[in-house]
């Protein structure tokens, strides 16, 4: 029996490009109202918008940038009015400021943890009052493998990833009594602008870490968010799903 989400309202940050594309059709050919959030490619937004209704899904854009506590708060009040109240949140949005932590300035660390980190409480806390009252939610954070890993050069990015698990685990704690889940998705190294941007070298590289011997596609996490947003996993909380080949195996 194909899972419905019919009548759901889904919010996906960095809905424009990348994994957030891949959600944002899954969720509405699942038939969910996908909010698709940008904040300043508009085109990428339109093309997202456009491939969510040629599934024949339903979706709306929404420019915000996730970090600014105002913003995020009007965009959803807004959300609200127009659509309903939010039923599942993606925390998707994520930057890179790469650099060795001896030469990183206080911008990039910053920048990245109030978008990644801060961007899901921000969010996360703005969606929270809709979801207790309809004592019904899904809240998905997408960390990273580098989460776990660490990876030299990205302090600020694993910093935040890891920031995410912890989020994660205390909120689901708080929110469990209201019929709402928290859950990660952690994506590994996955075929986005991000990774296409490296060398066939380093490619090949990390191809050899990786046990099922190739990058991931976007659409094998929208699959693992797609599961966390149904009734699938109703009494699952508090988890990290790994996607990635095998290359990460902990906990």
């Amino acid at each position: 029996m194909k899972i419905s989400l019919n009548d759901k309202i889904a919010l996906v940050t960095g809905g424009s490009r990348g994994i957030g594309q891949k959600v944002c059709v899954r969720l509405a050919s699942m038939g969910a109202i996908v909010g698709i959030n940008y904040v300043s490619n508009s085109a990428a937004a339109e093309e997202t918008l456009a491939a969510v209704r040629k599934k024949r899904g339903q979706g709306f854009l929404t420019c915000f940038d996730v970090s600014d506590s105002s913003a995020v708060q009007a965009a959803v009040k807004d959300i609200t009015v127009t659509h309903g109240a939010v039923d599942i949140l993606v925390n998707n949005a994520g930057i890179t400021r790469d650099g060795l932590m001896a030469r990183m300035k206080d911008s990039d660390w910053d920048s990245v943890l109030n978008t990644n980190l801060k961007g899901a409480f921000t969010c996360s806390k703005a969606v929270m009052k809709g979801m207790m009252k309809n004592r019904w939610g899904r809240i998905i954070n997408i960390t990273s493998v580098i989460g776990f890993l660490g990876n030299a050069g990205q302090v600020n990015y694993a910093a935040a990833k890891a920031g995410l698990v912890g989020l994660t685990k205390s909120m689901a704690r708080e929110l469990a009594a209201r019929n709402i889940t928290v859950n990660c998705v952690a994506p590994g190294y996955i075929v986005t602008d991000m990774t296409g941007g490296l060398s066939e070298e380093i490619q090949d590289a990390i191809k050899a870490q990786i046990p099922l011997g190739s990058l991931g596609q976007p659409e094998d996490v929208a699959a693992a968010v797609a599961f966390l947003a149904s009734p699938d996993s109703s009494y699952i909380t508090g988890q990290t799903l790994h996607v990635n080949g095998g290359m990460y195996m902990g906990n």
